[in-house]
Parts: structure tokens; sequence; C-alpha cells
């Protein structure tokens, strides 16, 4: 039986490692996609767990109270300019 064919060199070469930039130094898609998506995840995660300490309610609530306390100050300024005469 014959001996297999000798290996070239790029065969034996390692494969180049994956940086995540080329050889310019510019970052790939792939490189920037996962940044993004673990900042993302992140930030997620971090919001979740905040959410869930009796501070987070409490800074919840108080923006909720804000945001009503603006709408219902918007519906009078509303209601208020129903009620004026027109002015032209």
């Amino acid at each position: 039986m014959p001996d297999p064919p000798a290996p070239t060199p790029q065969e034996l070469a390692p494969a180049p490692e994956e940086t995540g930039y080329t050889q310019g130094g510019v970052p790939t898609f792939e490189s920037v996609r996962e940044k993004i998506e673990n900042r993302y995840g992140t930030a997620v995660g971090s919001s979740e767990l905040a959410s869930e300490t009796p501070e987070g309610r409490e800074v919840e609530e108080q923006y909720e109270a804000r945001q009503r306390a603006a709408h219902d100050r918007l519906e009078q300024i509303r209601a208020s300019m129903r009620n004026e005469p027109d002015r032209t």
C-alpha cells in the first residue's frame, strides 16, 4: 500500500486565530454584532435585577406617579384651552 502524500506547509500551519479584526485593524461584522448582543444582554439583565429590588420598585413607582401627574396636567391644559374663546 502506498504512503499518503506529505502534508503541505499550509496544512501543517495552525489556522489563524480569530481576533475580531481584519489585518487593517477594522472590526469584523461578527465581532461588532457579538459586542452589541453582549451589551444588550447585560443591560436587560441589569434592568431585570434592578426591578426586583425594593429600591428598583420604588423608582419605578415614582416614575409612574410622575407620568400620571404629567398626563393629568396635560389634560388640564387641554381642557382650559378648549374653554377659552377664540382670540383671532
